[in-house]
């Protein structure tokens, strides 16, 4: 609440700013002698988004305005933290000036057209491969000891041993496997993308040929088997999708970049 205050004061403090040098704009009404132009009020309508319907809401809003003037005007001689006050409004008029700038600065530069040249120049960053797997899964863990760590792979290689002799990949996966979600499957476990799973079973799954089972590899869930059932394929996220990333993104970078080239232009000196 008082940070709204303070912000409503500083929108006064601007808006009297822009029309102090036009001394011989006429009042539409004055404040313990201090005039009040039309430019000054329809300048804080615009502040406001404020937008009357008739003479009868912009009279009433008038009348809101003057009182919060009036109330200003009041306390700024009874305030005993004056120089904080004032520290603050610097600091909001300081934002304001700067929130305005890029607000004008990035709209011109990042507009539809520059979001989707950016989609269309950089499809690897919308990209994902994907791949369709199926595996045998037998669990181990930080608390699996040795003597039960290889248990659990030889009845993996038992499972591998009879795929092997030509028992069918998702018999196989229904009798051994202990990821129950998949075993009922024939061990399938759908797309995956690239990257999104234990480093080593991604890397496999995205070499080995269609239909070939490999060797045992052991992920943090524990002994696996796999076998590629469709090869992989690219998927591309759309461009709804991603817009707002891509925006963002501009916008930080031409924020950045004018940040940068504004303090170049600007001294800077300490004394003493």
């Amino acid at each position: 609440m008082k940070l709204n205050k303070l912000r409503l004061v500083l929108a006064c403090a601007l808006i009297a700013s822009l029309t102090a040098c036009n001394d011989k704009a006429p009042s539409i009404a004055t404040v313990n002698g201090k005039g009040i132009t039309a430019e000054e009020f329809d300048a804080f309508l615009a502040y406001r988004n404020l937008k009357p319907k008739d003479d009868a809401q912009k009279q009433k809003l008038l009348d809101e305005y003057l009182q919060r003037e009036a109330l200003a005007d009041a306390v700024s001689a009874l305030n005993e933290d004056s120089n904080l006050v004032q520290a603050e409004i610097n600091e909001l008029r300081k934002q304001v000036q700067i929130n305005r700038y890029f607000e004008t600065y990035l709209e011109k530069r990042v507009d539809e057209k520059a979001v989707t040249a950016y989609y269309d120049a950089n499809p690897e960053e919308f990209e994902k491969k994907k791949v369709h797997v199926a595996h045998i899964l037998v669990r181990v863990g930080p608390l699996t000891d040795d003597t039960q760590r290889q248990a659990k792979r030889n009845t993996l290689q038992e499972a591998q041993s009879k795929i092997q002799a030509g028992m069918d990949f998702k018999e196989a996966a229904k009798l051994y496997s202990e990821d129950k979600i998949s075993a009922k499957k024939g061990g399938d476990i759908g797309w995956i993308q690239e990257g999104s799973i234990a480093p080593n079973f991604s890397e496999l799954a995205f070499k080995l040929p269609v239909g070939d089972v490999s060797n045992i590899i052991e992920t943090p869930f524990g002994y696996h088997l796999l076998t590629v059932v469709e090869e992989p394929s690219v998927i591309r996220r759309p461009y709804n999708a991603a817009k707002g990333e891509i925006r963002y993104k501009l916008r930080n970078q031409y924020k950045d970049a004018e940040i940068s080239r504004l303090l170049e232009t600007t001294k800077v000196k300490k004394e003493g």
